[in-house]
């Protein structure tokens, strides 16, 4: 049985080398994950490279995705390193702190996001270091922000700033991320991950600079929103309409929104993303556990099925292949939990059709594949793709047989590496369409998908060789020809 739910894994120094990268391909990896917010520019040219090479030794076309790093907002160094706060303690956050090399201390430290004064009022709360700490806002005196500690620890350098609730001003897009985009344009990332979009503007704006970065090299990539703000989830639909799909990041939207209200807002995400034709990933601490244990807990066993079950596209590690001890064996044992998790999953699927109102040719073509092919119990379904979109549409729905995208596009192939239940294969289109129904019919029959006698239906684009259009369907008998 093929999985259908697709796997995100992000890499670092411990599976960076051809080595690990191609044993991480073998055993499910569909999309390999950059995170900017570590590393040079000339860091993740070389990375990119060497995840072009582990793919190639193993026959596969894998995504890449360039997550930006977004505005983090963090305290600055302290001169030990680190220090204790004790609840009820006085501690000033000092945006102004450090402009001489000052470093903090017990009292005071210095801030990397200097408008955040502005943003703050008295009783405001401040989550730090992922709402392990956390203080009250007493008061704002120009750049200082006085606050008392209500639940104190250990608070390191460069540690992270929420409110809860949301509301910072900081802009989705900084200088950095401008200058990443351009870097992930060089080596043609099929995916940019735009971290704390607080609107669809900002992914307007994110999309049109990926585009001008990317035009010199005949390249789009796909946009995917990071859902990580208390204020895009009333927006949520507007952004999914900006975007060409979304992150249920969950860790620092657990921090602004608290944990409770997470697992019910992750259903909501991906319920939405399927009913706007998009993509929807489910991500952070999937399998933390595994970064230092060769198995996972029970409760992450169950966390990764739910998501499944949810209809995310894609499950996603973090440090567990960027830095764990088991990077190959976290995905060998996400692989095998989507697996389980697959096949106890229903497929209702003429009850997704009941309010579908189809609007498009393609569109109506795609639905239309997917209902002959449950109906008739096909061995694949087949969509001859220039775009990806056929495959894309067809994906959005519950079906327990496999979708294979047959395009020319390498670039299409990749993308399509991220769609949930789809697999891609390549094959070069001519005009005549029944020479390449032919061929598709023989890739089948090679790659052992399919043998004769058994049925298949394509859905393909008149006159083909053309982006867009699909309005063709066929069942077909293999071996008929």
């Amino acid at each position: 049985m093929p999985r259908a739910t697709k796997i995100v894994a992000t890499i670092g120094p411990a599976s960076s080398d051809l080595a690990t990268l191609t044993r991480m391909i073998e055993a499910g990896v569909d999309v390999v994950r950059l995170n900017f917010s570590h590393g040079t520019a000339q860091d993740h040219i070389e990375r990119a490279n060497t995840i072009r090479q582990a793919a190639a030794a193993c026959g596969r076309e894998v995504a890449i995705m360039a997550d930006m790093q977004g505005p983090k907002i963090r305290v600055g160094k302290f001169e030990h390193g680190k220090i204790e706060l004790e609840k009820g303690a006085k501690f000033i956050l000092d945006a102004g702190w450090g402009a001489n090399g000052e470093l903090g201390n017990q009292e005071r430290v210095g801030l990397d996001y200097k408008a955040l004064p502005r943003d703050l009022k008295p009783n405001d709360v401040l989550l730090l270091n992922d709402g392990l700490i956390v203080l009250i806002v007493d008061k704002v005196v120009g750049a200082e922000i006085h606050t008392h500690v209500r639940i104190g620890g250990a608070l390191s350098n460069n540690k992270g700033i929420n409110r809860q609730g949301g509301g910072l001003s900081a802009p989705a897009l900084t200088a950095k991320d401008m200058e990443d985009i351009k870097t992930a344009m060089s080596f043609q990332a099929d995916y940019v991950a735009v971290s704390f979009p607080k609107n669809a503007t900002d992914m307007e704006m994110a999309r049109q600079l990926a585009n001008i970065a990317g035009e010199a090299y005949g390249h789009k990539p796909m946009m995917i929103a990071k859902i990580e703000r208390a204020e895009a989830i009333p927006v949520l639909q507007e952004i999914l309409d900006a975007s060409d799909g979304i992150m249920v990041a969950r860790g620092d939207l657990a921090v602004e929104v608290g944990n409770a209200a997470v697992p019910a807002l992750q259903k909501r995400m991906i319920k939405m993303a399927r009913a706007s034709n998009k993509i929807a990933i489910t991500a952070t601490q999937m399998m933390e556990s595994m970064i230092v244990n060769a198995i996972p807990t029970r409760a992450e066993v169950s966390d990764v099925a739910n998501a499944v079950l949810d209809g995310t596209d894609a499950v996603m590690t973090s440090a567990e292949t960027a830095s764990g001890k088991y990077p190959v064996e976290t995905v060998e044992t996400m692989a095998a939990i989507c697996l389980e998790a697959e096949k106890s999953d229903l497929c209702k699927l003429d009850a997704d059709f009941l309010n579908v109102t189809f609007t498009r040719i393609d569109q109506s073509v795609a639905y239309g594949a997917l209902f002959t092919a449950y109906h008739l119990r096909v061995k694949a379904i087949i969509a001859l793709t220039e775009s990806g979109s056929t495959a894309l549409w067809m994906s959005r729905h519950n079906i327990d047989m496999p979708i294979f995208a047959m395009t020319p596009s390498l670039a299409t192939q990749r993308k399509a590496a991220l769609y949930r239940n789809v697999r891609t294969l390549h094959l070069t289109q001519s005009t005549d369409s029944a020479a390449v129904l032919k061929a598709a019919e023989d890739l089948l029959v090679h790659n052992g998908i399919v043998q004769k006698g058994d049925m298949i239906v394509v859905t393909w684009g008149e006159p083909m060789g053309q982006v867009g259009g699909t309005n063709a369907l066929k069942i077909v008998k293999v071996g008929q020809y």
